[in-house]
């Protein structure tokens, strides 16, 4: 957990031993000649002298002496680059992302545009010092953030994650074991197939199988024998990544089962699994009796990707609840098939407005950038919940307006707009980074969060295409 690296949560006494050895490592090194910087005598100390004590103390972990050293700075101290560096770095560590913040603004006044070297570190700070926060949504925006970024570094904090309250957190910090590459070897993992929420253990045995986890393939079989519902679903799916195929058959009988839930887990693991054998059994759910296995069945055609799926997206497109029609519509764009394009642009006039955008994302998504203009007044819309879906539509976009959009709507006056076009900038290019960074400064905590996890997206993919020029 983030509190075993943060020294001020330790005993008090431990903590005291710990400054006096950092004390001594400081004048150690000031004695041997270890700290090269220039010092010289002066009432209460020279600034020389004081950086000097925050270099050797950043080297020695002492990071809450380096974040008071900054704090005791005179009004009138002007410190260099590199205290600076060592303050907001500490901060960082110590989970005090608002006061890196702070440093890091008054960094990028003199110094380059955007340092991503310290970004990087801010932007996962923002992200983890809010895996225990007291409020629950807060923990669940953190940890799917971490899911969806995959990173081994945050190991420990994910292991973590597995033993929160929250059945949603327990179920995100699986899934983001998984993407991080660490499953095959995680103990912790294998613990959570037993779960007392079939959600947690769903993802595990996900996560599991997608590592080609193939130890934990008789509890699988387990499962699949003596579970029902969407869980012996999941077995079965994971089972078939594991190479047993013919549990295949038994996906596709559940999607007929008389359980809805059990259709829509069905229908799920197809469009993912993407069997060529099972368009027929995704294409025949667009006309089963609940809306919700229609809108699951939608979606799951534009996961598979199949041309063969436009046949029965065209019916869905008609259907007579909204949010099938949305679905299928966002799904038909997903396809890439520009010959789908007259079916969209029919689904711009549709009277509800949620659908009008999921029709744009689907447009945007084939590359017609008229849409914008729809998406536009989607994003000037009273209500807000259309205005965030206008944001979720204009993340297929990488052109210059929708860029304009996302970052007015990164302004609303209501957190979820800000939200949605938080997420969708970080499939924008780099000039979305100053919004970003305006972002992690969000009044909203999960606004702050989807700000830091796609800043650290746009820094990956800037880090990515230097290394393959």
């Amino acid at each position: 957990m983030v509190a075993r690296f943060n020294t001020t949560n330790r005993h008090p006494l431990l903590y005291q031993r710990q400054t006096r050895m950092s004390t001594v490592v400081v004048w150690g090194a000031l004695v041997l000649g270890l700290i090269t910087e220039p010092t010289f005598a002066a009432s209460g100390g020279s600034s020389s002298t004081v950086e000097a004590k925050a270099a050797a103390l950043f080297k020695a972990g002492d990071y809450p002496a380096v974040a008071n050293l900054f704090r005791e700075l005179p009004p009138d101290a002007t410190p260099s680059k590199a205290f600076l560096r060592r303050a907001l770095l500490s901060c960082v560590r110590l989970g005090r992302t608002n006061e890196a913040l702070t440093i890091y603004s008054t960094l990028h006044q003199s110094g380059p545009p955007y340092d991503y070297s310290l970004l990087r570190p801010l932007a996962l700070g923002v992200i983890t010092s809010h895996v225990r926060d007291r409020h629950e949504h807060v923990r669940m925006a953190a940890y799917s953030a971490l899911a969806e970024l995959g990173l081994s570094e945050t190991a420990a904090l994910l292991e973590d994650g597995l033993l929160d309250t929250s059945v949603v957190v327990r179920a995100r910090a699986a899934e983001a074991i998984g993407k991080a590459g660490l499953a095959a070897k995680s103990g912790a993992l294998r613990r959570a197939l037993r779960d007392e929420i079939p959600t947690v253990r769903i993802a595990a045995m996900t996560a599991l199988a997608d590592a080609n986890a193939s130890d934990v393939g008789q509890r699988l079989l387990d499962v699949a024998r003596t579970e029902d519902g969407p869980e012996a679903v999941f077995a079965y799916a994971a089972l078939v990544k594991l190479g047993r195929i013919e549990k295949l058959d038994d996906i596709k009988s559940a999607a007929t089962l008389p359980d809805a839930e059990s259709r829509m887990a069905a229908l799920g693991a197809l469009g993912r699994l993407k069997h060529p054998g099972s368009l027929a059994v995704l294409s025949q759910a667009v006309y089963d009796p609940d809306p919700s296995v229609r809108a699951f069945a939608a979606g799951a055609l534009g996961e598979f990707g199949s041309p063969g799926g436009v046949a029965p997206l065209t019916h869905a497109i008609g259907d007579e609840v909204g949010m099938v029609r949305g679905v299928a519509a966002t799904s038909l764009g997903r396809l890439g098939i520009k010959e789908n394009r007259p079916l969209l642009l029919a689904l711009t006039r549709d009277p509800n407005p949620h659908v009008r955008a999921s029709a744009v994302e689907g447009l945007l998504r084939l590359g017609d950038a008229s849409a914008l203009s729809l998406a536009g007044d989607l994003a000037r819309h009273p209500d807000p919940s259309i205005r965030s879906a206008a944001a979720q539509a204009l993340s297929a976009s990488s052109d210059e307006q929708a860029l304009m959009l996302l970052q007015n709507l990164l302004q609303d006056q209501q957190p979820l707009p800000r939200l949605m076009a938080a997420k969708a900038l970080r499939k924008s290019h780099a000039e979305a980074v100053p919004a970003l960074v305006k972002g992690l400064q969000d009044s909203d905590e999960a606004v702050r969060i989807a700000s830091a996890h796609s800043l650290l997206h746009q820094i990956t993919q800037q880090s990515s295409g230097k290394r393959r020029h």
